[in-house]
């Protein structure tokens, strides 16, 4: 079993919060507390990621069942049962299998993996690669870097709309965590394979929201996940990037509340 590392906060409903691809729990820092004011707020970092420990060896390590088990098992030391799932990106696919589940009551999902052709699958895995590459080349030079709101806007576009908007101290520590991920590349080479997303057998509420701006998993994937999932509620977040909870964090927040 693999310990996770997690901040937890509020009360009410259990709503676990999951991030994405080399990504880390802060990254839901702009609409914790908004969260926190309605839920018992759990945001966590999954293993390999964050501060949490790489798993230890498994069968298809790093795929979306095999991050779902692993949050699954979490939750059951936590002794949570019924809980509401948020996830983004990667965590949107994780969040998306454990409505399939049945252990989820309700389910957003931020952009999440899957609903994409073999091309844009491709270009999610070469883009997110190369910032995690510049990351690692450039570490010493981060501070200075996001520092300035053209150092921001230049590094973070691709996964924000408004990177001169970031906390300079947290875009640091965001690209640094991606650099260092040591699940990162397995996660990201399950991609491949992952199955269409199929929720006939489920009455799970899902929640799905895309931004117009989406540079990683461009919006028009958008448009599949409307036809592979029709029973699920489709927002747009206009002017967002792959990450809204900067760019739009009111929008975000009356998502999950």
């Amino acid at each position: 079993m693999t310990e996770l590392a997690y901040d937890r906060r509020g009360s009410g409903t259990p709503l676990v919060l999951i991030h994405g691809l080399g990504s880390h729990r802060q990254v839901w820092t702009p609409i914790l507390a908004g969260a926190a004011a309605r839920h018992d707020v759990i945001a966590l970092d999954l293993p390999g990621f964050g501060e949490s420990p790489l798993w230890p060896p498994a069968p298809h390590a790093g795929s979306v069942a095999h991050l779902a088990d692993q949050v699954e098992s979490f939750l059951d030391r936590l002794g949570i049962a019924g809980f509401e799932v948020a996830g983004s990106s990667l965590g949107g696919g994780i969040a998306l299998e454990l409505g399939r589940r049945g252990r989820a009551t309700a389910v957003t999902a931020f952009a999440p993996i899957g609903f994409w052709s073999g091309a844009g699958r491709r270009w999610c895995q070469a883009v997110v690669t190369a910032a995690r590459a510049a990351a690692g080349r450039l570490d010493a030079r981060l501070p200075a870097i996001m520092a300035s709101p053209a150092g921001r806007a230049a590094f973070c576009s691709l996964f924000y709309a408004r990177p001169r908007r970031l906390d300079p101290a947290g875009a640091v520590s965001a690209a640094r965590a991606l650099a260092a991920a040591p699940g990162f590349a397995a996660a990201r080479d399950a991609f491949g394979d992952l199955p269409p997303w199929q929720y006939e057998q489920t009455t799970t509420p899902i929640t799905i929201a895309w931004g117009t701006r989406d540079a990683v998993l461009p919006f028009p994937q958008s448009r599949r996940a409307r036809t592979l999932l029709p029973n699920a509620r489709h927002v747009t977040l206009p002017g967002c990037g792959h990450l809204p909870f900067a760019d739009d964090p009111a929008a975000c927040t009356a998502l999950l509340t």
